[in-house]
């Protein structure tokens, strides 16, 4: 899959509230506002990328790339942000990461790509082990066809939320991150200032 088929999006639309409400994309992660961090991993990896963000936009927008916010009201949660980043994109994939995941694979992209062709699917989810050695799917982490906005703009009309109630309508590759070498952290997301803290440290 040729790296300009696919967009990036960096979800950065959320309330932030297990951190206290702040803007958890703009937070400071290793000298750097914790998305643009995001951001730069992401870049390579992609043709072209954006961000959902839904407060503070001009600093979102001082990163360079479009900044769109969530077209469903009130929060919606990172449903929104793939509904809104599927009617932007002008790519026939989009891939979706979270703001709050800094150190997600550089080959992240690359390996989902890998597995939507090699099973002809719509939707490549990540899966990785978690603090507790299960692995588990990492449903904010997918590269998706731009052909299912039609299906997810439907799924939140009817008021679905659930990332995987939706991708479990379609035929979904789960990718696997967990083979020798690959960082037990890379999928470790931050909900606290104490938690982002911890990861900018090895």
């Amino acid at each position: 899959m040729p790296l300009e088929d696919i967009t990036g999006v960096v979800l950065a639309g959320g309330r932030g509230s297990r951190m206290g409400g702040v803007d958890k994309g703009l937070q400071n992660f290793n000298g750097m506002p914790l998305a643009l961090h995001t951001l730069m991993r992401l870049s390579p990896q992609v043709g072209a990328a954006m961000i959902n963000a839904n407060r503070n936009l001009g600093a979102y927008e001082s990163f360079g790339v479009p900044v769109w916010p969530d077209v469903l009201a009130d929060y919606a949660g990172p449903l929104a942000g793939f509904l809104t980043a599927l009617e932007r994109c002008e790519t026939p994939w989009l891939v979706t990461v979270p703001c709050d995941t800094p150190l997600f694979p550089q080959d992240f992209v690359a390996r989902l790509a890998a597995g939507a062709a090699a099973q002809g699917a719509e939707i490549a989810m990540a899966a990785a082990r978690e603090e507790d050695g299960q692995l588990r799917n990492q449903p904010v982490f997918c590269l998706l066809r731009v052909e299912l906005l039609e299906s997810l703009v439907q799924f939140t009309h009817d008021g679905g939320r659930k990332i995987d109630a939706w991708t479990g309508r379609h035929k979904t590759a789960i990718v696997p991150f967990d083979a020798p070498g690959d960082d037990p952290r890379a999928f470790y997301n931050a909900n606290t200032l104490g938690e982002l803290h911890r990861l900018e440290h090895p």
